[in-house]
């Protein structure tokens, strides 16, 4: 009878998505017991024997994994409860479902454990014909197959029940009227208790006045199933703030509360850490401001724990060479069972690599391109090693200030360092929650609404505006730029870490967190004096972003839907803090140039993309000489003429289109660029009129200075600028050239790149780019189509053999 009233707080692994292993579930015991939560339900969705496979019993190696996952949570004083799912293919007149379905419960029984849970959540409300002539509605068959259930695994004091109707957005046609709610509240045994999740699937508040009224229809207190916390329906999101819009005096009027949380085991830290500091709050009927549940402390308190566990050397598994420590100080002002601060050994997880389409890089070091003849220095880069065997720390460098200058005030940016609690603050404030986002987000999103909505100031052609606003702009740009500086050291640090179970769960979204920035940063520096005002022939800035229907801008601490006075489920906005900062963009409406798997290994190389510089010119005709040389050949005419290749794939754009260039660079200095052309007629215009008069005068036809094969370079030049048909510039009036050193790790990086320029070229009005390769480059072809770029035309833009690719902006 005593167990029948306790409040049950803690876990639910009910998620959709790969379940935790049998070594992280025992570290999550340790977290559950030493934060004083008491209750465990395992219900993965994607465990073929929990829900899909429903019928088969476990085979006896998976029992010994069971009942040790029973024995653990025994011994660290918590309920195991088991869940079934079979609401997808049941049939609940059937004599045999029902033995089947007992079978398998007797065998979880028999292993020891003595709380159960159906589930009929996320399936559809028909019947086949069978159960429709056995039972008057879809709520009676249920709740017949339930009690039986009950009362054959005799009656246990735990036994939960997850309605269809599991929320009261799914209630038709409301809750107090649901004709589905009020036979389970009239037929189902009084003491099974229901599961509930709020007004929402996802709820932002739970308080006692929207449970008053399901609790009455139900005829008993619910218990929460809470997703608060769960990122299963969005890959590109994580929730790592604290448990908040839950009142604590809502244990007087539930069964319990069980969390629903992240995918990524690793994440949940601060999640767990302050629902035990909320389920502890007022445990014990003080009144005293102590045991008043304030969000801000709670996670301040489990910051401080986490930071231990963050710079720990775990591997996967969380294998530690002495004792555990499960982060249980008394920071909290809550005292942890004693029982907690034991030792005990957990086995180390197997070392997977991260979900990758990519294959795996040479370990052998490579080297990047140099022109042996010429002496120039070599550019080395680090071997690929998985992220369990990182290089050691090494200096840093200032970007655009020269190669392996050692940056001042810079972190390290690799090796196993340190997070500070700052750059942990800014991971958990950029994933925070998903109906609020955290101070880092909305600072964030913020500013870079201010500056896109107040860029006129400093538009290329726009009228003068007052110096204080032109500050004003820029004043709020250099803000964002260190902010975004601030996301691309954040990756540096997390992928250099100590702790490699952390990588494994979090590196995903730091590395998408951190292209985006690097897009951002780009696009706000390309902004100044670059942008054009209202103007363009193409097109203005207004015609690409102020159209408030396409804008579902989380600006406030908010989002959309809460903003336009409704409320919708957090999935309605994908992407997270990624996915706003996206839309913000011209192209944030082309979600497949965002969307790229995490490269296999992980690197701590440190990148950056700005704006072309005149200074730049020099290193970029070495690095496509380099290129050039390595694929064709050509030493002689580049001992004469070392500009020949670079003027020819360079040089228009570099001399009449400077400001739709952008430059990549790591710590060694540029390794990749991209250059655009926003109107190719009026370009071919300029360059028959300036750029080749200045090339033959550079490469005189006549004279003891000429090399035949310097002429057949600068023959191409002159075809080169030759007429596109109508029907390719009609759709696609711009163009672009994209180049990398191949040492690059990360392909996402050169899409990163080609994104800076995309949303440049479609800021001043572009419809759609093009991009022209031969044939036989099949390796750029095959880079250019991952990059995102169709094939629309072939051996029609040229009189000479041709192949080009483009894509709708």
């Amino acid at each position: 009878m005593e167990e029948r009233k306790q409040f049950l707080c803690g876990v639910v692994e009910g998620f959709y998505g790969r379940p935790w292993s049998l070594d992280q579930r025992k570290v999550l015991f340790q977290w559950m017991q030493c934060w004083g939560l008491n209750t465990y339900l395992y219900g993965p969705k994607d465990d073929l024997k929990h829900r899909l496979l429903w019928r088969e019993v476990y085979s006896p190696e998976e029992e010994g994994q069971l009942r040790t996952l029973i024995l653990e949570a025994k011994s660290r004083g918590l309920r195991f409860v088991y869940a079934l799912s079979p609401g997808q293919d049941i049939v609940f007149s059937s004599a045999c479902d029902l033995t089947l379905l007992k079978r398998k419960l007797r065998q979880v029984s028999d292993l020891g454990c003595q709380a159960f849970a159906i589930l009929f959540d996320d399936i559809d409300h028909s019947m086949c014909q069978a159960d429709t002539e056995a039972f008057s509605s879809f709520a009676q068959a249920q709740v017949t197959v339930t009690n039986e259930i009950y009362r054959f695994l005799g009656e246990p004091p735990i036994f939960l029940f997850c309605p269809t109707e599991y929320c009261s957005s799914l209630c038709s046609p409301s809750v107090s009227k649901s004709p589905y709610l009020q036979t389970v509240g009239e037929a189902l045994l009084p003491n099974i208790t229901v599961v509930w999740t709020g007004s929402k699937v996802i709820s932002r508040r739970l308080s006692v006045d929207c449970l008053a009224e399901v609790k009455c229809v139900l005829q008993r207190a619910p218990l929460i199933w809470d997703n608060l916390h769960a990122n299963d329906y969005d890959s590109r999101r994580l929730f790592l703030g604290p448990f908040k819009g839950r009142e604590p005096r809502l244990r007087s009027h539930l069964r319990g509360l069980l969390l629903n949380p992240n995918c990524e085991f690793e994440a949940n830290f601060v999640p767990l850490h302050t629902l035990g500091s909320w389920y502890r709050a007022g445990k014990w009927g003080r009144k005293d401001e102590e045991c008043e549940y304030c969000p801000d402390k709670a996670l301040s308190a489990a910051l401080r724990d986490w930071m231990e566990e963050l710079n720990q050397p775990l591997q996967a598994g969380r294998q530690t060479p002495q004792t555990e420590k499960c982060g249980c100080k008394t920071s909290d002002r809550f005292d942890c069972p004693p029982a907690s601060r034991g030792p005990s050994s957990i086995a180390k997880l197997p070392v997977l690599p991260l979900n990758s389409s990519s294959p795996p890089s040479s370990p052998t070091r490579s080297k990047r391109l140099g022109d042996g003849k010429e002496g120039e220095r070599m550019r080395t880069n680090q071997p690929h090693q998985p992220y369990q065997q990182l290089p050691e720390p090494r200096p840093e460098a200032t970007f655009g200030k020269g190669r392996g200058k050692k940056a001042q005030g810079q972190g390290l940016c690799g090796g196993k360092g340190l997070l500070s609690e700052t750059q942990v603050r800014l991971l958990i404030g950029l994933h925070y929650l998903p109906h609020e986002q955290g101070p880092s987000a909305h600072k964030m999103l913020q500013d870079l609404t201010w500056l896109k909505t107040n860029c006129h100031l400093v538009g290329a052609n726009s009228n003068k505006a007052p110096p204080q606003k032109i500050d004003e702009w820029r004043s709020r740009a250099s803000r964002f730029l260190s902010l975004c500086e601030d996301i691309v050291q954040l990756h540096c640090s997390v992928v250099g870490g100590a702790n490699r179970a952390v990588l494994y769960d979090l590196y995903p979204y730091v590395w998408d967190l951190r292209n985006t920035a690097l897009v951002a940063k780009a696009f706000i520096c390309w902004l100044d004096g670059r942008v054009l005002s209202d103007g363009s022939s193409l097109g203005s800035w207004k015609n690409c972003f102020h159209c408030e229907e396409a804008l579902p801008l989380w600006c406030g601490k908010s989002t959309g839907p809460e903003q336009q006075g409704r409320e919708s489920e957090p999935w309605v906005f994908k992407g997270g803090v990624s996915g706003e900062v996206q839309m913000l963009l011209p192209i944030g409406s082309c979600s497949d140039l965002f969307t790229h798997p995490p490269p296999l290994y992980p690197t701590s190389r440190r990148y950056n993309i700005r704006p072309y510089q005149n200074k730049d010119k020099v290193e970029l005709y070495r690095m496509v000489r380099q290129l050039y040389m390595r694929n064709q050949g050509g030493q002689e005419s580049s001992a004469v003429h070392p500009d020949v290749i670079g003027d020819r794939c360079l040089g228009p754009c570099l001399a009449l289109s400077p400001e739709y260039g952008f430059i990549l660079e790591d710590e060694l200095g540029v390794c990749g660029c991209v250059l655009g052309i926003l109107d190719v007629r009026s370009f071919a215009k300029r360059c028959q009129a300036s750029w080749l008069p200045a090339m033959r005068d550079k490469y005189p036809t006549k004279g003891g200075h000429a090399y035949p094969y310097t002429q057949d370079l600068v023959k191409l030049m002159e075809e080169d600028q030759g007429e596109y048909p109508d029907s390719l510039l009609y759709h696609f009036p711009s163009q672009l050239r994209l180049d990398a050193l191949p040492d690059l790790v990360d392909i996402s990086i050169s899409r990163t790149l080609l994104n800076a320029l995309l949303a440049a070229l479609k800021a001043n009005g572009s419809q759609g780019v093009f991009c022209e390769v031969q044939p036989t480059d099949q390796q750029r072809l095959e880079f250019l189509t991952k990059l995102g770029f169709l094939e629309i035309l072939r051996g029609e833009a040229r009189s000479r053999e041709g192949l080009v690719l483009g894509r709708l902006l």
